[in-house]
């Protein structure tokens, strides 16, 4: 355990090991996944080291905010990709899946009294933090957080970066070392463990039943009968960690060499479609940077020595290798560092203070057109482009980046002040996006007010000098014709 990276283990309380109980407990959270899982791996590690089974237990509660049938699809199907993956080794696999609300009081407590010693997922964002922070102090053992969200543990950054140039620049100078430093890629296989017997818990999952398998196979006649949202229907893309691998073999091997030049077009297809995967757990970004550089045939010591902070040549890799880590990386984990040391991420008084400033002396603008939420949600505005984007977002989870910016930039144009702009995107974002709920979703959202960002100019109505966006710019910049034709809500919806 002496090698496992110390600035990836959060101590979430002073309770003690106590290695007299059952079993370690992996209460898996946020890294919904067997392979690259620094989680899974110091559960693995404190298994032998106490020679106790381990019991990985994966829950979907049922009034998480924005509950639907669209994240529980989504989730569901991970969790069936998990079950498959735990079977054949010794570790006990518990999936519960919640049926009705309150149904699982008690149930993460009795895990509790039978643990030595408990490991979670770091997770900054969502409710996950606040629902960790509970737990630990109810519980009577020694409650650890695990980071593996990306390739920089959060608590390597030294401060909250402001801009994405600064973050860069500091990876250029701080990254090297963690890149030698990667999880497992599977923790599980060959683990000297003793096998964990289904009669460690019996008693707990009689009383909490264990998910079905056709739950776990998130049939529509399962998914019918959970009390959530089934308005919000089923994605385009499956979940699960099986479907995220198949997505990043088509991206690394059909649309990395054009993802430099073409990302930007939503009529190209060269986005790699891994945000939803990300988000979820169900791959990790140092799985993914793995089997980049073994595409590149790259190594560490390629690195450029210069610490520029600039997007291109740091990593002497593809043009398109390096468009996409930059988003990886900075663009993904700048918002890692932003939500796991401000409390406030999430808040309109996170803006920086130059944007505050900006609005507010634009606050009393007249507003050509106003649209409240129901019609934005419905995208019925003047804005084919934008309704398209919306009529993307709402029929299947996810919307084009570079529309994702407009969309915020007119939501901002359209509302009656900045404050209930932002809470319009957070709510439709968070609604339907499967990769909503994320700092980095946070992250776009935030920078289309100011986040990240700098003053611009001209000095516009509205705006101010937040930097301004137009469906008419963008169709020049872009193909978007076929896109409108795709996506506008009377052809989705009719």
């Amino acid at each position: 355990m002496e090698d496992f990276p110390s600035l990836r283990i959060t101590s979430c309380n002073d309770a003690p090991v106590r290695d007299d109980r059952d079993f370690v407990l992996y209460w898996m959270i946020a890294n919904r996944r067997t392979r690259c899982n620094f989680s899974l791996q110091r559960a693995v590690a404190w298994a032998q080291k106490l020679k106790k089974p381990l019991v990985i237990f994966e829950a979907l509660r049922i009034d998480y905010p924005w509950a639907s049938r669209r994240l529980h699809r989504f989730v569901l199907q991970g969790m069936a990709d998990n079950a498959a993956a735990i079977e054949p080794t010794p570790a006990l696999y518990y999936p519960y899946v919640e049926p009705t609300k309150n149904a699982d009081h008690g149930l993460l407590a009795a895990l509790a009294k039978q643990a030595c010693v408990m490991v979670t997922d770091d997770f900054p964002c969502f409710f996950l933090p606040r629902m960790v922070s509970v737990v630990a102090k109810r519980v009577d053992v020694q409650l650890e957080a695990i980071d593996s969200n990306g390739l920089l543990p959060m608590k390597a950054g030294d401060r909250t970066f402001t801009v994405a140039h600064s973050f860069r620049r500091f990876l250029h100078h701080n990254l090297r070392d963690h890149l030698l430093e990667f999880p497992q890629e599977e923790p599980l296989a060959g683990a000297k463990i003793p096998r964990a017997e289904a009669s460690l818990i019996a008693a707990i999952q009689k009383k909490y039943p264990p998910a079905a398998k056709e739950l776990l196979q998130a049939s529509a006649e399962a998914l019918d009968a959970l009390p959530i949202d089934q308005s919000v229907g089923d994605a385009v893309m499956d979940g699960g960690s099986e479907a995220a691998q198949q997505t990043l073999t088509t991206f690394v091997k059909s649309k990395l060499a054009r993802y430099g030049d073409e990302r930007n077009s939503p009529e190209a297809d060269a986005a790699s479609g891994l945000s939803p995967y990300l988000h979820f757990g169900h791959i990790s970004a140092h799985d993914i940077f793995t089997q980049l550089v073994d595409r590149e045939k790259w190594d560490v010591s390629k690195l450029s020595g210069k610490a520029t902070g600039s997007r291109e040549g740091w990593w002497k890799m593809s043009p398109g290798a390096e468009s996409f880590l930059d988003e990886l990386i900075t663009w993904r984990e700048v918002g890692y560092n932003m939500s796991s040391r401000e409390k406030n991420y999430d808040r309109y008084e996170s803006l920086p203070d130059w944007a505050q400033e900006t609005l507010a002396d634009h606050a009393g603008d007249k507003r050509p057109h106003v649209y409240d939420l129901e019609k934005l949600e419905a995208g019925r505005t003047y804005d084919e482009l934008w309704n398209a984007a919306q009529g993307q977002l709402v029929a299947e989870g996810r919307m084009h980046n570079y529309l994702r910016m407009l969309w915020g930039k007119k939501i901002l144009e359209w509302s009656p002040s900045p404050q209930d702009a932002l809470h319009v995107m957070i709510h439709l974002n968070n609604k339907y996006a499967v990769d909503g709920r994320n700092p980095n979703s946070y992250s776009g959202i935030f920078w289309c007010l100011g986040r990240y960002d700098r003053a611009w100019g001209p000095e516009r109505e509205i705006f101010g000098k937040i930097r301004y966006m137009s469906s008419e710019n963008t169709a020049k910049k872009i193909p978007v014709k076929r896109y409108i034709e795709n996506y506008a809500p009377n052809r989705l919806f009719r």
